[in-house]
């Protein structure tokens, strides 16, 4: 792993998209002048980034549909038209006779069905990276989705299985792709590499256990074992002096809505030691990701990067109530190994989460504020 770069205020990657970004992507216009404006905004948020202290700089994935578009638009073989019927709603819940799921409406996937073999034609980044190493005012952070996130959404049997044997299979082929990007980009002066990993949390809510045995068709503990080495593999390919790796665990932040429940128990130990990893980017914005005990696992050279600010809802957090929280976690590690952040993006879909701009900016300035108290 590289050496640690201490960002005590850091933040998951995506923001907000301006209305008149999302009205542009429905109109006819023409690609030139949607980059351009894409451009324009990218630049805006940069600024504000600088502005408001913080030390490393995303574009927001404003160029992006979803976190995980870019794989899905530079890898041929997806049927964006068709989905794993998986809803985000109470209907999901019935899957183990759990609790009704806290949401208002159920939420379609967002990325499509492997219809075909896969087949690179763009590199990863490719639409992002260049804009930013020109105008970043800082350290580039980097988000992609984990190799991990497409077998559970993306493997439809009938569809998926008349291509690859099974859902290992397919995680073994995303790997590959995304392993030799992952090499190319973490030489291009990148500092930092955060992989997405939102199927972890599969493991944690038993009810999507019960899920990946009967819909999936795999045993649980063999999946794990396949997503650790899957991740380990494309973080071994982006292992370079001065490139701080790191992995973001969330349980669902598409729109608002969420659809898994657990605190990080059932995993910790294996996830903690086991990822080559230096930073943990961890939900801790509310009681459904459990209490910090299982942080007793995290080794002494990797950081805990705690989210206790929520992205889903406009209402601000109280400074104290964070610090004392911050001091809580620091039980478990180290004050000097914890960094603060937003649990998730504030928009993991294009169409972003229930809160304004304003909410959005005010929630990172809160980070900030806070990681100079604490830290200094």
């Amino acid at each position: 792993m590289s050496p640690q770069a201490q960002y005590h205020a850091d933040h998951v990657g995506s923001f907000l998209r301006p209305a008149a970004l999302l009205d542009a992507r429905s109109s006819n216009l023409t690609a030139e002048q949607l980059h351009a404006l894409e451009d324009m905004h990218v630049l805006r948020i940069l600024e504000i980034q600088k502005d408001l202290g913080l030390e490393v700089f995303t574009d927001g994935e404003l160029r992006r549909s979803n976190f995980m578009s870019d794989f899905t638009d530079a890898v041929e073989g997806f049927d964006l038209g068709d989905a794993v019927p998986r809803q985000w709603d109470e209907a999901a819940q019935k899957i183990a006779n759990g609790p009704p799921v806290n949401q208002p409406k159920a939420v379609s996937s967002i990325t499509g069905i492997v219809h075909a073999r896969l087949k690179q034609r763009l590199p990863l980044t490719g639409r992002e990276l260049p804009f930013l190493m020109q105008h970043a005012p800082g350290p580039i952070k980097m988000t992609l989705p984990s190799a991990t996130q497409f077998p559970a959404i993306s493997f439809k049997y009938g569809v998926t299985d008349e291509v690859y044997a099974d859902p290992f299979e397919l995680l073994d082929d995303i790997t590959a792709i995304m392993t030799e990007d992952l090499r190319t980009l973490a030489g291009s002066g990148v500092a930092y590499l955060q992989i997405d990993a939102p199927r972890y949390s599969y493991f944690l809510d038993p009810k999507w256990c019960q899920w990946m045995e009967t819909e999936l068709r795999v045993d649980t503990d063999a999946m794990l074992t396949a997503s650790l080495r899957a991740d380990n593999a494309c973080f071994a390919a982006a292992a370079q002096p001065g490139v701080t790796l790191a992995i973001h665990l969330c349980r669902g932040n598409n729109r608002s809505h969420w659809y898994a429940q657990g605190g990080y128990d059932a995993i910790a130990e294996r996830l903690f030691n086991e990822l080559a990893v230096d930073r943990f980017l961890l939900e801790y914005d509310d009681e459904r990701s459990g209490s910090f005990e299982p942080l007793r696992f995290a080794p002494s050279n990797k950081t805990v990067v705690l989210g206790l600010v929520s992205s889903k809802t406009p209402r601000l957090e109280n400074k104290q109530n964070l610090i004392r929280r911050i001091h809580e976690a620091a039980k478990y590690v180290p004050l000097e190994r914890l960094a603060l952040s937003p649990q998730c993006g504030f928009a993991s879909t294009m169409e972003g989460n229930a809160l304004t701009d304003e909410d959005q900016w005010a929630k990172l300035q809160l980070v900030v504020e806070t990681a100079r108290e604490v830290w200094g």
